[in-house]
């Protein structure tokens, strides 16, 4: 008896562990879970960096999802199955930690709190480069940003960036 009871609570633990190993993946926030959809790489990812579910809440990925119609000034439209897997893994993985709770304006990760805060020291013309072309672009200088990877050890300058910009880059 005492055996099973050792063994029922060991998968218990581990089950518990799994949850909360989940739950603070998920509050992670900038990095790619591990069971991204084909779909999510195929549609999202192929016209724009496929952002990590954590960068913003449930509801601003709910939003978002329900008005691809209507995708930032584009069409994105998606077949009815494929906007219901894409919503479930997005709230599944969507943020809650205090950072990303409250959704930005416009449901825009570019104008979260965490994100200006980030880049506050870029200068606005940066974003206007040819090789950047808007704040959203996050592979201009995050290279491992298509795998959610956002780390400030790997930042490469962008194209086109002059020399006052690179000096005030690495101060």
């Amino acid at each position: 008896m005492n055996t099973h009871r050792t063994l029922r609570s060991l998968l218990l633990a581990a089950s518990l562990g799994l949850v909360a190993l989940s739950a603070a993946h998920a509050d992670g926030g900038r990095r790619l879970p591990r069971n991204v959809p084909q779909a999510y790489t195929q549609e999202c990812a192929a016209c724009h960096t496929g952002y990590a579910p954590g960068m913003l809440p449930a509801r601003s990925w709910q939003r978002i999802m329900s008005g691809l119609d209507r995708h930032y000034g584009t069409d994105a439209s998606l077949d009815a199955a494929t906007v219901q897997q894409l919503t479930t893994w997005l709230v599944a993985n969507a943020g809650t930690y205090k950072r990303v709770a409250e959704a930005p304006p416009e449901d825009r990760i570019t104008r979260s709190a965490w994100f200006e805060r980030k880049h506050d020291d870029i200068a606005p013309s940066v974003w206007r480069l040819a090789s950047v072309k808007s704040a959203a672009n996050c592979a201009a200088c995050h290279t491992g940003a298509d795998k959610g990877d956002y780390d400030d050890d790997n930042l490469q300058f962008p194209a086109g960036l002059d020399a006052r910009s690179r000096r005030a880059w690495n101060d």
